[in-house]
């Protein structure tokens, strides 16, 4: 009963973080298949009432979103697959040599790590083409049916070839890689297609230097972690499912909120200690424990010594469909979020050259709006995401931009963009003033990466005639900072922390 869920009352109820990773692992398991409540009653057995909460309580945690009586995973849900990506260490300790294979190559690299039956792939490097590999972080592959199961199956042997196992045109050699007492944790692979080479070709072309490569990863799990990571201890934490427990009431399940906040916290390098995780967490140890006794029975857990680690199968909660989400999909529940707040149209665009691209959209439903669709272009200088974009560009850049009126407002020269933009720099926001259109005015605020810099940028049109230039910045700016703020976030967790997204897969595969 949800009376356990109060810390008055005693322990958790029982049952509770289990019912919820069941109703993710439903979800994940079908992402492009639009889901009710209803759906998920039948599909995991649970009482309508308990579907009702685990869903408003993961809603509440960022981890699902609702639109109207569908369900869908949200970014945010990748903080539990990169918690076993970080603790694990392979991912950031081999990546770099992967990544580097991949450039020498001109073929695509990947890593996978042994997960049940299967083995499961925690990086790729992939190659833009036409035809190229579609493995995403996550994906799992039945072991005898791909190069890096077949060289993790048999790791005495020096390598694998899969001669289009897994699929017809698709060939790939792997190596196994071993950590320093001589385990095999991973393997690393070279995946290629038939039009470019035959599993032979591919083995004879690519094993040399991927086997070289696996040295130098081995190497590089064999050195000592950096000083930022040795001995680093979890500060102390509150527990903040309490405060929403307080807030949202009944329907809120404090449990599972507690169990999910635990895997989170044994993602660190070497796991952690029953100790750590309280700490990390603001739980007490009793709590933790449950949960961590909860992670091992379903297989997200393990002990190793005193320490619990996460394991690969984490991944099977959507990290896979998350990561590969398109740019267009990440900004549009928060542009339709926004539109909501401030009733009037927004939209988020990225720089191509001079111009800005629209990327993403979305109208009001009114008898007079702005009419641009998505990959509409206009001149940079005379729109707000324009100058937003241009205020991250070295100031040398603008010389080259041409300026030429597009209404009685536009600036005239290239002096006054200069000054502007200085000025939206400081500011942190656009204000365009019927420059671009008579009768239309914007205000614009930067999507920035996870390094500052800009990548893309969110604006809310509207008529002249519905709000004044002091309206907007005083009604409209919050909301579209807060908006920005949330799809940074949520382009961190799918694209990485230091995403700085490259143009042109931006604007020509809707990345």
């Amino acid at each position: 009963m949800e009376a356990a869920e109060t810390p008055e009352a005693g322990p958790p109820a029982p049952g509770t973080l289990e019912r919820g990773l069941a109703v993710l692992r439903v979800l994940a398991g079908d992402p492009g298949r639009p889901m009710a409540a209803t759906d998920l009653v039948r599909a995991t057995g649970l009482a309508r009432s308990a579907v009702d909460r685990v869903l408003a309580t993961l809603t509440h945690l960022g981890y699902l979103r609702l639109d109207g009586r569908e369900v869908r995973l949200a970014p945010r849900l990748m903080e539990l697959g990169e918690a076993y990506l970080a603790g694990g260490g392979l991912r950031d300790a081999l990546s770099p040599p992967a990544g580097r294979l991949a450039e020498e190559l001109d073929e695509s690299v990947s890593l996978a790590v042994p997960d049940g039956d299967g083995v499961r792939f925690v990086a790729q490097f992939t190659r833009r083409r036409t035809m190229s590999v579609a493995f995403r972080v996550g994906d799992l592959l039945p072991a005898g049916r791909c190069a890096a199961g077949l060289a993790l199956l048999d790791p005495a042997a020096p390598w694998a070839v899969d001669d289009q196992l897994v699929e017809p045109g698709l060939v790939a050699v792997a190596v196994p890689v071993r950590d320093p007492a001589g385990r095999v944790v991973g393997a690393a692979s070279v995946v290629s297609h038939t039009s470019r080479h035959t599993a032979d070709g591919l083995r004879a072309y690519a094993l040399p230097r991927l086997r070289a490569t696996v040295t130098e990863m081995e190497a590089a799990l064999a050195r000592p972690p950096l000083d930022e990571d040795r001995g680093r201890e979890p500060g102390d934490a509150v527990d903040g499912s309490r405060t929403a427990k307080q807030e949202l009431g009944a329907g809120y399940l404090q449990s599972l909120a507690r169990g999910l906040a635990v895997m989170v916290a044994l993602g660190r390098p070497g796991g952690a200690t029953l100790a750590d995780a309280s700490r990390a967490t603001g739980q007490p140890r009793a709590t933790v424990r449950r949960a961590v006794q909860t992670l091992e029975r379903l297989g997200y857990a393990a002990a190793r010594g005193t320490r619990f680690v996460l394991l690969p199968k984490v991944l099977e909660l959507g990290y896979a469909h998350l990561s590969g989400l398109p740019f267009r999909a990440v900004v549009q529940p928060h542009l339709a979020d926004l539109v909501a707040r401030v009733h009037e149209s927004a939209s988020v665009a990225v720089l191509s050259g001079e111009d800005i691209v629209y990327l993403a959209r979305r109208p009001t439903r009114r008898i007079m709006s702005v009419d641009i669709t998505v990959g509409t272009r206009f001149p940079a200088y005379a729109t707000s995401m324009g100058r937003v974009l241009l205020a991250d560009l070295p100031e040398e850049r603008l010389d080259a931009i041409a300026v030429k009126p597009l209404s009685s407002r536009t600036i005239a020269t290239t002096a006054e963009l200069k000054a502007v933009v200085r000025q939206v720099a400081a500011d942190g926001y656009a204000l365009v003033d019927q420059e671009l259109e008579e009768g239309v005015r914007s205000l614009a605020v930067p999507i920035r990466d996870g390094s500052g810099r800009v990548v893309a940028a969110v604006n809310v049109a509207t008529h002249a005639s519905r709000a004044t230039p002091g309206d907007l910045v005083r009604e409209v700016l919050p909301e579209l900072r807060e908006a920005a703020a949330r799809m940074a976030a949520d382009l961190a967790y799918v694209h990485g922390p230091a995403w700085n997204g490259d143009l042109r897969q931006v604007v020509h595969l809707g990345r």
